[in-house]
């Protein structure tokens, strides 16, 4: 049986991996309206991934016998006034995970439990990433986004990306 402050915290990480993704897709309808596509299709794609992320932590929560309880998905509430704008606060919110993720860590290295560790090394992994991708972005958007042509080829390439389906397994 789970720790009862680890399965807590997995429980809310649920609903704030949820979060995420309905912030993500708030962020891909602010590059549709600006006719940012590949922006769009990169934040719709990052919107499936965090959905994916709530449903693993659901799968080992109920795989361990927990209770899952989905609260509501709170409204996004940032709003944007310039393209890099989305970036940012995609990077500050992946940070954010990142903290989120490292406090559900901790809390299960304080009960040694090394099962929910072992899952979370995934998570750590992964926000690394996130992190790096979002950053690599917006770094590509200070150097082109400022210049048409640049911005246009960024947004070409962004349109490329394709969904993957995460490499983790619960059992």
């Amino acid at each position: 049986m789970l720790n009862e402050k680890v399965a807590q915290l997995m429980n809310d990480q649920i609903n704030k991996e949820f979060y995420s993704s309905y912030l993500y897709l708030d962020m891909s309808n602010y590059y549709v309206d600006k006719n940012l596509d590949g922006f769009a299709n990169w934040f719709k794609i990052q919107a499936q991934e965090e959905r994916d992320h709530a449903i693993l932590f659901m799968e080992y929560l109920q795989a361990n016998s927990c209770k899952v309880t989905l609260e509501a998905v709170a409204k996004p509430d940032k709003s944007f006034e310039e393209p890099m704008d989305p970036l940012k606060a995609a990077l500050e919110h992946e940070q954010y995970v990142t903290s989120l993720i490292n406090n559900i860590y901790d809390a299960a290295y304080q009960c040694k439990d090394f099962r929910s560790m072992q899952f979370l090394d995934w998570f750590v992994k992964e926000q690394m990433e996130e992190e790096n991708n979002t950053d690599s972005l917006v770094q590509k958007f200070e150097m082109f986004g400022t210049d048409p042509k640049g911005l246009y080829m960024l947004d070409a390439e962004l349109q490329t990306r394709v969904y993957a389906a995460p490499s983790l397994t619960v059992l």
